[in-house]
């Protein structure tokens, strides 16, 4: 009986001494998590105040939440006497160690925070990256996927993407198409000109504003060369750039313009 009443007292001691710090513990958990939820809903109305990407918006709720509820918890063990110093100093280690073995993946992932974000480029567009062309098909977290036009798919990691050069053809509605164009030594320079001038004029796709530019570019060795300018939407730049090619070879035949080619004069001696 004595022993019973002892284990009695104990107990009241022990509740007396840690009952308020867990009724506390208990209380700040619950605030806390209201808390959590609280803000984990204001970050995602902000992000898609912003139109932050959808992908990136899911992502970075969650890892906002997991952050505060490991927070959370370091300040409830704190609260009901659990030392907190050396488990501290074991999670930093272990973060630490994870870290270094996944620091290329990090930076593919903050570079893909990157891209989302600040949108150097978008699903669709043309862009010229990496040693690589091609189309947006996806952005990921981690790496970008790009479809060439002969078809073929390309992956490229977010983290040299987001901190290298990178060229987006997508960007301005219009770009300039630049040919050049030779005549043979003789040739008149004048009626070349008309000519390519009509050539640009027949085409409806060419922009007048700004207006086209022709001039004489080079006097090569075989050849005399034209530069010509034009302007055009960005989706008719290709086909602009190859039916240009065959107008004009067609019509310098017809207008008796010779396009030269390379020769070489062999001269025998005896």
């Amino acid at each position: 009986m004595e022993n019973f009443d002892k284990y009695v007292q104990i107990l009241k001691e022990t509740i007396m001494a840690y009952g308020l710090q867990v009724v506390g513990a208990i209380l700040a958990l619950i605030i806390g998590l209201w808390i959590i939820k609280a803000l984990t809903g204001s970050v995602g109305r902000l992000m898609e105040k912003r139109q932050v990407d959808k992908s990136l918006r899911s992502f970075l709720r969650s890892l906002i939440n997991i952050l505060l509820k490991v927070m959370l918890i370091i300040v409830i063990a704190s609260m009901i006497g659990i030392p907190m110093t050396s488990f501290i100093a074991i999670l930093g280690a272990a973060g630490l160690a994870v870290g270094l073995a996944l620091s290329g993946t990090l930076q593919n992932f903050a570079g893909g925070v990157m891209i989302l974000l600040f949108k150097p480029f978008k699903v669709g567009d043309y862009i010229d990256a990496q040693g690589y062309m091609g189309t947006v098909k996806e952005i990921q977290i981690f790496n970008t996927i790009l479809t060439t036009p002969d078809n073929k798919t390309v992956i490229i990691p977010n983290g040299g993407l987001s901190t290298s050069s990178m060229v987006n053809f997508s960007t301005e509605s219009t770009r300039r198409v630049d040919f050049t164009f030779g005549i043979a030594y003789g040739d008149d320079t004048e009626k070349t000109k008309t000519v390519l001038m009509q050539i640009i004029n027949e085409d409806k796709r060419i922009l007048k504003d700004p207006e086209p530019f022709i001039a004489i570019s080079e006097l090569a060795d075989s050849s005399v060369n034209f530069v010509v300018r034009v302007w055009a939407d960005s989706g008719d730049y290709w086909p602009i750039y190859y039916d240009m090619q065959d107008k004009v070879y067609n019509t310098f035949n017809k207008e008796g313009l010779n396009i030269p080619f390379p020769q070489m004069d062999v001269h025998l001696h005896q």
